[in-house]
């Protein structure tokens, strides 16, 4: 196994050094994708227009190799836009038949811009791609490829015509990536790139199955009992039912369920990968709480009232764990 996580060190390393010359300044962004990927899930991006969340998902695609597609998510985007559709052929002896024609969710990753401007019938849709790999379309299911995974973006600031995704969605995905603006320094580099008359292209540095063959060692990563029980106090404390701490009962409708336990030992595995160590720790715990708790709990109106945000509930989640 040591051999292996060197080996993937070495991949990893290339990768970082190959997007981080398109994608400048997001070094947590990056290794925040990285590791959902690693992970095996599914990934939100949620920031403000103009801060390369498109640009990373393609670029993504190309350094690992993934066949990747792109939607654009609208409110008059159907299911079939999806999904793919069948359609009535007749051949040269005038027999009919149906023939199914994928839609673009066939394909190893999926970028969903703008995925809350959709539908709820159009959401519900890639709902079942998103947990099952695969979709059904006139009662026939079709396997999706794999590895299959969503990167899906959101604007937080504009509402206008949006449709908030159900909690159902959101506990598929793994993680919840905000991203910021650049530093200076960052943002200097990008104007040097960026407005020249060359571009940088990104390069491939894995393919698929090197990314599969990453994704079984992952699930390989020896996990010690500390770290376990670390995840288990985060994620009850979370919950009003089972909660120790009176401000997560007041603050907090809903909290995370045994999904977010899940997503946050496959974490926490990625990230120690990540970082070339051999198991995780409970630094990896409370590094991972807020990208994998934010979308899986809802604050109480008594919360939203005091001013007081999921944020602040999870660093106080954090600091019984730390």
């Amino acid at each position: 196994m040591l051999e292996d996580v060197e080996r993937l060190g070495t991949q990893i390393k290339a990768a970082r050094g190959a997007i981080g010359r398109v994608i400048f300044g997001q070094p947590d962004v990056v290794d925040g994708t990285l590791i959902t990927l690693l992970s095996g899930g599914h990934c939100l991006l949620i920031g403000v227009p103009g801060l390369a969340k498109t640009r990373l998902v393609q670029t993504l695609g190309v350094v690992l190799g993934l066949d990747a597609k792109r939607v654009q998510f609208t409110p008059d985007l159907m299911p079939a836009d999806i999904l793919g559709s069948e359609v009535l052929e007749q051949d040269e002896t005038g027999r009919r038949n149906f023939r199914f024609i994928p839609g673009p969710v066939f394909c190893q990753l999926l970028m969903a811009d703008e995925i809350n401007r959709a539908s709820p019938r159009t959401q519900s849709a890639l709902l079942q791609s998103m947990q099952e790999h695969k979709v059904s379309v006139a009662g026939h299911y079709h396997d999706l490829p794999a590895p299959f995974h969503v990167l899906a973006t959101q604007n937080p600031i504009e509402q206008e015509g949006t449709y908030p995704l159900p909690e159902a969605q959101l506990d598929r995905f793994l993680m919840q990536v905000d991203i910021g603006y650049p530093d200076r320094e960052a943002e200097r580099a990008m104007l040097a790139t960026t407005t020249m008359d060359t571009t940088v292209e990104p390069e491939a540095v894995l393919s698929h199955d090197d990314l599969r063959t990453a994704q079984k060692l992952v699930r390989r990563v020896p996990m010690g009992e500390s770290v376990v029980d670390a995840i288990l106090t985060l994620v009850r404390n979370g919950r009003p039912e089972t909660t120790e701490l009176p401000e997560i009962r007041a603050h907090v409708a809903w909290g995370p369920g045994p999904r977010a336990s899940q997503a946050l030992a496959l974490a926490c595995r990625a990230r120690a990968l990540l970082d070339g160590r051999l198991a995780p720790s409970i630094d990896d715990v409370l590094a991972l709480a807020r990208p994998v708790l934010i979308h899986r709990m809802a604050p109480t109106f008594t919360a939203r009232a005091d001013g007081v945000t999921l944020g602040d509930m999870i660093e106080r989640l954090k600091s019984v764990v730390g």
